[in-house]
């Protein structure tokens, strides 16, 4: 299921952990219920509609295809 959150919303979250913006669900899967910072990667879940964005919660960066990971 795609994450819906209001325009308004995604204009002011930002990642805890470098206050860049967030982007919606990640490049490998743009459905996923996920919030990616823009610069850093982490991932930070989206739970019953809300976003938790604690650093301790959040998900490590994808890795791009052939970065040996």
């Amino acid at each position: 299921m795609a994450v819906q959150l209001d325009d308004q919303l995604m204009d002011i979250l930002a990642c805890p952990a470098d206050h860049a913006p967030l982007r919606l669900g990640t490049v490998a899967d743009p459905e996923a219920d996920v919030l990616t910072c823009t610069s850093c990667g982490l991932r930070y879940p989206v739970v019953d509609g809300i976003p938790v964005l604690l650093a301790d919660e959040a998900l490590p960066a994808e890795t791009a295809p052939g970065d040996g990971a």
